[in-house]
């Protein structure tokens, strides 16, 4: 008895010591299987996070040996990733539709006319505006004509934009607002004719006649939609966006809000290449907060697939007079590209079809020495000419993916492309061949904002009902693996970030997210239709 009197104070003295020893962490989070995404693609079961930022990630054991803290999360068996990142998005446009009609689920013309009813009913609008109709979901697939929105709208302006963002359907209304007749030319784009009178159609830079005149939301209105925005984003494991082409105010706007704690979204910019954008940020150099980053500008080659206003090479198969169109003249597109290298900025171009993918490359390889760093991206990189993928590696030249077009745009690209064009679409397994590496982003709101999304398209060439069932151009699926960093360290990567998130490590921001399922390992069909559970951005919650 006398013996363990003795020895228990101690036995508590060394315990005593041994807490004094460990490092006071803010958050440990154990019990989990935790993909880290570093170099090794190591798995381990717990971290500690210090100050917003990871402090270690290993072993239960030895977390918990160096580390103590007030706050302990058991993950109880849970999987945890890296803050997904989505490389290309239009978050701040998709925000803004939040406050429109939304489209997307529409299945015919009709269907858009019930829904612009029930808006109009309930807003009683200046404008009616809305997003998301596809032609090619429709029984019969052309574009509609504004006769309908006529007859039922006659005195209030219709500005329907495309689910790809390149075409829009309006009506007489908006036609007489806009002073858009059978004379007016655009240069880049198309109005759509018949009989030599606009049909309502407006492809590309025509869109831009029409939707200059649609007034700004307010403030207010933007705030909210952006904080709504956010919020859905964050529902689905979304911790940073690069925002794909913005204008200086919401650019300002959104630094405004993250400066003042009102926005927690970490943003990377393409800035539009404005005249006060280049003037206010461009020849100033890198622009970097906590939650902004701003180091490159947005260029659009051509418009989209599914308008038909990709630039191809040879005609299109289903329109042998059209070979789609640039939206810029390549001498603007030099200018610019030679602007942005001059002020160490990099140039991120959309480039849909083989001819506009041929421009932006040789443009890109004129100005970039073979060895280089300046992870200057094409946007998309739809149809590559089997003559020009080489370029992409030869001049470090990044082909920034979205996974989900192939998955949407499968069940017709054959009629646009034809069987030898469509081989080298959508090749993105041939694409990270070229550097070994690149970027996979959503495009949303032309796809659903969830990156689980484009992760099951990536590796399973399917959409989400699972179809085709043996896989689109399967010889092009990334693995999970592939997937996932294209999602996380790739991505990040794609934005100078590599060095600041995008995995599971020492000195990085603490930004992860929790699901109750393993996306790398559950049956496949299951992938895109598990939930988020929670999103951490530097160490805090901000899930709802």
């Amino acid at each position: 008895m006398k013996k363990f009197l003795y020895i228990t104070p101690l036995l508590f003295l060394i315990i005593s010591c041994s807490s004094l020893r460990k490092e006071k962490a803010d958050l440990i989070v154990k019990n989990a299987t935790v993909y880290t995404v570093d170099q090794k693609f190591r798995k381990v079961d717990a971290f500690a996070i210090k100050n917003g930022k990871f402090e270690a990630a290993g072993s239960k054991k030895q977390i918990l040996q160096k580390y103590t803290s007030d706050s302990i999360l058991d993950m109880d068996g849970k999987y945890i990733y890296p803050g997904f990142i989505d490389p290309h998005c239009h978050f701040y446009g998709y925000s803004m539709n939040l406050t429109e009609v939304d489209l997307s689920e529409t299945q015919s013309f009709d269907e858009i006319i019930e829904e612009l009813k029930l808006y109009n009913k309930k807003n009683e609008a200046e404008w009616l505006v809305g997003r998301g109709w596809d032609q090619n979901k429709w029984k019969e697939k052309k574009f509609p004509d504004k006769s309908k929105l006529d007859k039922i709208f006659p005195d209030t302006p219709v500005y329907l934009t495309r689910v790809d963002g390149h075409a829009a359907i309006i009506n007489s209304k908006a036609l007489e607002i806009a002073g858009i007749n059978a004379q007016t030319r655009v240069s880049g784009g198309k109005i759509i004719k018949e009989d030599n009178e606009p049909t309502g159609i407006l492809i590309d830079n025509a869109m831009n006649l029409v939707s200059d005149k649609i007034p700004e939301p307010t403030k207010k209105e933007q705030i909210n939609a952006l904080q709504k925005g956010e919020q859905n984003c964050f529902n689905v494991g979304l911790t940073m966006v690069a925002d794909a082409g913005l204008k200086y105010a919401p650019t300002h706007l959104m630094d405004s809000l993250q400066k003042a704690g009102k926005m927690q979204m970490n943003t990377y910019v393409m800035l539009s290449p404005t005249q006060d954008n280049i003037d206010t940020f461009v020849k100033q150099g890198v622009y970097k907060t906590e939650k902004m980053h701003i180091q490159s500008i947005k260029l659009f080659a051509d418009g989209a697939l599914g308008s038909r206003g990709a630039c191809l090479l040879e005609p299109y198969s289903d329109d042998p007079d059209n070979y789609g169109l640039l939206v810029s003249e390549p001498s603007e597109l030099r200018k610019l590209s030679e602007i942005a290298y001059e002020n160490n900025f990099q140039v991120n171009t959309h480039a849909i079809g083989d001819s506009a993918n041929r421009l932006m490359l040789n443009i890109y390889s004129e100005l970039l020495p073979p060895e280089n760093d300046r992870k200057w991206r094409i946007e998309h990189a739809q149809v590559i000419h089997p003559k020009d993928f080489k370029l992409f590696g030869e001049y470090n030249i990044v082909p920034a993916i979205n996974s989900t077009h192939a998955a949407s745009d499968m069940k017709w690209a054959d009629e646009r492309l034809g069987d030898a064009r469509l081989e080298n679409a959508y090749a993105y397994k041939k694409l990270l061949n070229e550097n070994g590496w690149l970027p996979n982003g959503s495009d949303f709101p032309v796809e659903d904002i969830n990156p689980l999304h484009g992760f099951h398209a990536a590796f399973a060439r399917k959409d989400l009902e699972g179809n085709p069932e043996d896989g689109f151009q399967t010889e092009n699926a990334l693995s999970r693996k592939e997937a996932l960093k294209a999602m996380t360290i790739w991505a990040a990567k794609a934005c100078f970030e590599e060095d600041e998130r995008g995995s599971i490590e020492a000195g990085k921001k603490a930004d992860f997210v929790v699901t109750g399922k393993d996306i790398m390992e559950v049956e496949e069909s299951k992938v895109p239709h598990i939930n988020v559970e929670n999103t951490f951005i530097s160490g805090k919650s901000v899930t709802k």
